[in-house]
């Protein structure tokens, strides 16, 4: 059968991927001194960054509505079997129940939550893009995604906590004692919610290197064909510890280094790097 597979724009997959997969997306909102933005198409993260860094609010995230899904799944739904389209988390965004209800108008389409973000959502993208191949029927298909959803394990090590305090997730007195103690929060998804599970202590690019560790060594659970290295803007060393730690450690067939959309920009600021896989 043919499968389409559609997805919203905070999978950060790479203009490659989106290509060689055939992945189309539907892109949020990024709202900018109260000016509405599409997401990697009028405006980028080093826009965001350039406006908070000349003391400029932090910008904010809309959903895609149910006119804008009703209008993506039109264009695809009647040249397929069957149209797959993979949402942000329903945690963190209005997207999956607003794709459901545009999804209700058409008999082939089915949403997946992927509960997730950035390319914890783009692994379960890929996956529905692989799977959707050989699929027997687009139920089962989308019973196979349901159970990958858990599966995912997406964590990213954070530099800097102004963000995080300007958008009222960490207090002031709490981001004050981290950069007093050189604390890197590690921040991971969790049952769909973004909760901090771990902090490291000194220079980023030695805190990577460990976080790297942690999340990869004596892990024989782990799936390892495909992994993401997914980031802000980040100093050179700090990626190149990354590599060298991933390929000590992972093992992965395939390893992508992909750019963080607006979203993760919004919320986390530059300086943040993830490594995000999934499990057996």
């Amino acid at each position: 059968m043919k499968i389409k597979v559609t997805a919203d724009s905070t999978c950060d997959l790479s203009p490659a991927l989106l290509t060689q997969y055939d992945v189309t997306l539907a892109p949020l909102t990024v709202i900018k001194d109260g000016t509405d933005y599409v997401d990697g198409r009028t405006i980028t993260p080093q826009e965001i960054f350039r406006h908070v860094a000349a003391g400029g609010s932090l910008c904010s995230t809309a959903a895609v509505s149910v006119g804008e899904y009703q209008a993506l799944f039109a264009r695809f739904a009647g040249s397929c079997d069957g149209l797959v389209h993979v949402t942000i988390g329903s945690d963190f965004s209005a997207c999956y129940q607003n794709a459901c209800l545009a999804a209700a108008e058409f008999p082939n389409v089915r949403v997946i939550d992927s509960r997730n973000l950035s390319t914890g959502q783009g692994h379960v993208v890929l996956e529905a893009c692989r799977l959707g191949k050989s699929a027997a029927s687009l139920e089962a298909l989308c019973q196979e995604l349901e159970q990958l959803t858990g599966k995912v394990e997406a964590s990213f090590l954070l530099n800097r906590l102004d963000y995080m305090v300007k958008g009222g997730r960490c207090s002031t007195v709490a981001a004050l004692g981290a950069n007093l103690l050189n604390l890197k929060p590690c921040i991971e998804v969790r049952d769909g919610k973004m909760q901090v599970v771990k902090k490291y202590r000194g220079p980023y690019a030695k805190c990577l290197a460990h976080y790297v560790k942690d999340r990869l060594d004596g892990r024989p659970d782990l799936r390892r064909d495909r992994l993401f290295v997914t980031y802000t803007p980040v100093e050179p060393d700090c990626l190149e510890a990354v590599r060298e730690a991933v390929d000590q450690y992972g093992h992965f067939q395939e390893v992508y280094e992909t750019s963080a959309g607006c979203t993760v920009s919004c919320h986390c600021g530059p300086g943040t790097l993830g490594v995000l896989f999934i499990r057996q």
